[in-house]
């Protein structure tokens, strides 16, 4: 695979990812499977990507919803230590899992999740 592709269809990827990161369902949800089976790279690697574009993607978020006064303050440290303990700890489980163990159990997860949006779906109508 030419280095050309490999460039455009990473600009691709981002762009699809960005777009399924915008309408709430989440970047990482689309975004590693994406390049893990389509550019073969490795499940912790494509985790570490996804993280970065979240860092980048939340906090432009952030500063929108900020603006237009749709972040309540008050409590909010909670949220955030509980996110950051409970990322720490993630980061940490997946770091000493074997990338088979991570491939399955995101295969699962994305399972579950489409089971869960089929049934609210329906729920809704």
């Amino acid at each position: 695979m030419s280095i050309y592709l490999i460039i455009f269809l990473n600009i691709l990827f981002g762009l699809i990812s960005g777009v399924f990161g915008g309408l709430g369902m989440g970047g990482g949800t689309i975004l590693i499977p994406l390049l893990t089976i389509f550019l073969g790279m490795d499940q912790k690697l494509c985790q570490g990507i996804n993280l970065i574009s979240f860092l980048v993607m939340a906090l432009f978020s952030l500063i929108i919803h900020y603006k237009h006064g749709f972040i309540e303050t008050k409590g909010i440290i909670f949220i955030e230590m509980g996110g950051i303990v409970f990322s720490i700890i993630g980061a940490l489980l997946a770091s000493i899992s074997p990338t088979l163990l991570l491939r399955k159990a995101f295969g699962i997860f994305l399972c579950v999740l489409a089971i869960i949006q089929s049934i609210s779906i329906f729920k809704n109508k």
